[in-house]
């Protein structure tokens, strides 16, 4: 039975990469079709609607809180022009020098990438930044890859993921976190390397064939431009649920709503803060709605991957390929990187997440190992996936292809994830 629930795996694989099914709608698909397989009853303990769909799908909900808290604050960011006075600001800094301009929109992008992961963050720094870039000469795609490698920067202090792998490995926040502060280095060291050689590598290219470059006068095209700069200390809004949660172990939910209420107080008159606070919030719902989708089919695949008919089924054949010898990990490991992109069988954002669920139900490794072997691939997910939406959006805005980003970062996000593993292997093997 085990050999039937990978293939179903397999074709719910196939069905996420030919895009027959959304990747919510074929997760959830293959958990309820793995519960039947694992002799599953209808109802009751450990069944189908009971335990599957019942219990699975607000299995993630702290994670669900918090990855609406965070996209709350993004949009507050982007309303109030902190995110955009954040890049402004750093242009005026770098003026004409390719380099630097390019190495103050990776700080930037790293700095939204704590608050809020994909499409929102690749925004509030790239709608500024990627054209900022281009006009001083940076290469269309280093632009791209210099936004989406700064978001990767952030992503080792991501609250709402720190919800999740805590969630989902069952694991204690204090140990995740521990391990993306490990993390971190081989994140900042490769976003550096990239600007560094990428804009050197490359040349210069003066192109300013972005409608959103535009320097001459014309009318102000959003709010933010129309607020001018946000207040200086109002720009320390990203930063305080980061400096909550690391520096003083606040909670996560706590945390993210600090740094709403910072960001609200620091740019809004007292008269204006309820319209200002239902309008972000209602925006950050549209902005939250796709991960939400998301989350609670990972939850439902998560408890179908740990009932014990499947647990049974799958554990000698996981065990029968899984090494346990640290350099043979980090080697097969690190050999199957590529198969975290194209939303592929590593994805932790897809069916990896029930890969992870399976390895730790089956005892195979131990829940913290499998965090560094997940966040490892999610470095590389988060930059590289051309099916990914800040990597797609990055990509269009900056006017080449995801396909061609793909190329020019993976090298490095892949040095990422070997450094991620080696750390793992290292501590937990």
């Amino acid at each position: 039975m085990g050999v039937v629930i990978l293939l179903v795996m397999a074709a719910g694989v196939a069905l996420m990469l030919t895009r027959r099914l959304p990747t919510a709608f074929a997760l959830a698909l293959l958990a309820v079709a793995i519960a039947f397989l694992a002799g599953a009853p209808f109802t009751g303990k450990n069944s189908v609607l009971d335990t599957v769909l019942q219990e699975g799908a607000p299995a993630l909900a702290a994670t669900m809180i918090a990855i609406i808290l965070g996209s709350w604050l993004g949009k507050l960011l982007d309303e109030t022009g902190i995110a955009g006075t954040l890049v402004r600001k750093i242009v005026e800094f770098g003026g004409d020098r390719p380099t630097v301009v390019a190495l103050g929109v990776l700080a930037v992008s790293a700095l939204v990438g704590t608050v809020t992961g994909s499409a929102p963050a690749a925004m509030l720094a790239g709608i500024i930044g990627i054209p900022a870039m281009i006009a001083v000469g940076v290469p269309k795609v280093t632009a791209a890859g210099t936004v989406l490698m700064g978001i990767a920067v952030g992503i080792p202090f991501e609250l709402p993921l720190w919800q999740f792998f805590s969630t989902a490995l069952e694991l204690p926040i204090p140990t995740v976190r521990g391990f993306m502060v490990k993390l971190f280095p081989f994140a900042l060291a490769a976003a550096l390397a990239f600007v560094l050689v990428e804009t050197r590598r490359r040349g210069t290219e003066h192109a300013w064939s972005l409608k959103s470059v535009d320097s001459s006068g014309a009318k102000p095209r959003s709010r933010r431009e129309e607020l001018g700069d946000a207040p200086w200390y109002a720009l320390l809004a990203p930063a305080v649920p980061l400096v909550l949660a690391l520096g003083f172990e606040l909670a996560i939910i706590p945390s993210l709503l600090a740094g709403v209420l910072y960001a609200l107080v620091t740019t809004t008159r007292p008269g204006g803060m309820n319209k200002r606070l239902l309008r972000t919030l209602y925006g950050g719902f549209e902005v939250a709605a796709p991960p939400l989708v998301l989350f609670i089919s990972i939850g439902i695949l998560l408890a179908a991957v740990k009932l014990p008919g499947a647990v049974d089924a799958l554990e000698p054949l996981v065990k029968a390929v899984s090494p346990h010898n640290p350099v043979v990990f980090v080697l097969v490991f690190t050999l199957l990187v590529p198969l975290c992109l194209y939303r592929g069988p590593l994805n932790v954002f897809g069916l990896g997440a029930g890969i992870a669920g399976v390895l730790i139900a089956t005892g195979i490794y131990p829940a913290v190992a499998v965090l560094g072997m997940a966040t490892s691939y999610n470095q590389v997910f988060g930059v590289a996936d051309p099916t990914s939406t800040q990597t797609v959006w990055s990509a269009q805005y900056a006017g080449v292809s995801p396909q061609q980003v793909m190329v020019r970062t993976l090298p490095y996000v892949w040095a990422v994830a070997l450094g991620g593993l080696c750390v793992t292997a290292a501590t937990y093997l």
